[in-house]
């Protein structure tokens, strides 16, 4: 069997982009989604699953090294998105990860412009390994124009 990590990265890059921008729609403070979602804690399988009832429509896959939570990847159906699903899922993680006491890593760019967003959530942040996606690399999204954000978006697809 052949992996094309080239189409792999390719991808998580386009959903990572679809992700950022709906972010963006989003205004600050308002983290719920369209609807009633439950967020579970799936520690066998390192991720916390946003359900609508029985179905799974998003994940924040993380991993314990040292102590910390480095969170990895966000991904949301592409049928939810734009309905702050992300917002509320990453939202819902950082504060239960809050209330264990323990610092994160980011590795997802989405939790990196989460944060960006959200500058409540940036203690959270463990200040010796903050992780590859944890300091967005543009100004802040108050401080963005459309055009800078397009060119960021063409960047990550």
């Amino acid at each position: 069997m052949t992996f094309d990590f080239g189409a792999e990265a390719s991808a998580r890059q386009e959903n990572n982009a679809a992700l950022i921008a709906a972010l963006d729609e989003a205004i600050l403070g308002e983290a719920e989604s369209s609807w009633v979602l439950d967020v579970v804690h799936d520690a066998e399988h390192g991720r916390w699953i946003a359900a609508l009832g029985d179905d799974g429509i998003a994940e924040l896959s993380y991993r314990f090294v040292g102590g910390r939570v480095v969170l990895l990847t966000t991904w949301v159906d592409p049928a939810y998105r734009k309905n702050r699903v992300a917002t509320e899922l990453i939202s819902r993680v950082l504060d239960e990860i809050r209330e264990s006491g323990k610092k994160i890593t980011i590795i997802c760019p989405v939790v990196g412009e989460f944060i960006d967003r959200n500058p409540e959530y940036a203690g959270l942040i463990d200040t010796v390994h903050p992780g590859a996606g944890a300091f967005p690399q543009h100004e802040p999204a108050e401080g963005r124009h459309d055009d800078e954000l397009t060119a960021i978006e063409h960047d990550l697809t």
